[in-house]
């Protein structure tokens, strides 16, 4: 396979700030296509997370990976804005071959494992809004762009498999609604779009060490393992470049129309492709999650990283 086999192609990465986002983005120019980030947080202006983490930043990363990044400021809840951002794809690429609908925003909510009645109501329902209404509203204006031609792919980023979280009470009422409807809209997007020729499918990353994540144990990337001293479980933990060559790996796939509407992992998809984390290993943190953390055994990643 070539070294770049999505060259020639354009992804737009709705919620490239951070975290898998980033990565998505990263690896697809990787992977040579061209990329449009987008999300609210710049150099000129913070999103309300007011991170330090850019767009721009994101861009940067993308071209210095060896693809072509273009950094918009979109807030994926003004239609106008995707509108627009659509538009701009359509005059300067005339396709787009991959939309990643990763849009969250939810992480200031510090109540998730409060019953409703103790959740701050107005903060509840905009996580809703922008965890899912972003996803219907970007999939709105995308989605004609991209099934303009046979053989796109739309990428749902969530938490957890829809069949854990079909089955596990994910926190709170707002985080798991938020977390069930991603995996429901991919199922969606999959029966709407595969007579045109294209592909959906729901991912979800492992226990990602995220920028967020790296913050709350004190810990970087190089020195991440440190993190097991507080939390044994982290040990199945993976960088979100492993979701991104997820990502990439089913762009790239010429029959990737198998994968329609399921709901897939990091781990399970690098089992099937082969690509690996940045340390060469390939965490399997769902079969994890389900056979050791949730039955309380005690952290041994032997068999699943």
């Amino acid at each position: 396979m070539s070294e770049q086999p999505l060259a020639g192609k354009v992804a737009l990465v709705a919620g490239a700030t951070r975290g898998a986002g980033r990565q998505i983005a990263v690896q697809l120019g990787a992977a040579g296509a061209t990329v449009y980030a987008t999300g609210r947080s710049t150099r000129e202006q913070r999103s309300e997370m007011d991170r330090a983490e850019t767009i721009e930043e994101t861009a940067e990363l993308v071209t210095a990976a060896g693809g072509v990044g273009v950094a918009v400021a979109v807030d994926h809840l003004v239609p106008a804005q995707v509108e627009e951002l659509v538009r701009r794809v359509d005059r300067e690429q005339g396709r787009l071959d991959v939309l990643v609908n990763d849009v969250w925003g939810g992480d200031p909510l510090t109540t998730w494992h409060k019953p409703v009645w103790e959740q701050p109501l107005e903060r509840g329902l905009r996580l809703l809004r922008l965890a899912v209404d972003t996803h219907i509203i970007t999939s709105h204006y995308a989605l004609p762009l991209l099934i303009r031609s046979p053989g796109g792919l739309v990428v749902e980023m969530g938490d957890g498999t829809t069949a854990y979280n079909s089955t596990n009470y994910r926190l709170s009422v707002f985080y798991d609604q938020a977390k069930w409807s991603v995996n429901r809209l991919a199922f969606a997007w999959s029966k709407e779009v595969a007579e045109h020729g294209a592909t959906a499918v729901a991912l979800t990353p492992g226990w990602l060490r995220s920028e967020m994540m790296l913050e709350h144990f004190g810990v970087t990337e190089e020195n991440w393992r440190d993190a097991t001293a507080k939390e044994p479980h982290f040990a199945i933990s993976e960088s979100p470049a492993y979701v991104g060559r997820a990502v990439a790996a089913l762009a790239a796939d010429p029959e990737r129309a198998r994968w329609n509407g399921r709901s897939v992992s990091s781990g399970e998809l690098a089992q099937v492709y082969g690509f690996t984390d940045l340390d060469g290993s390939q965490p399997d943190a769902w079969r994890y999650l389900v056979e050791v953390q949730d039955p309380g055994e005690v952290a041994d990643v032997t068999g699943y990283r």
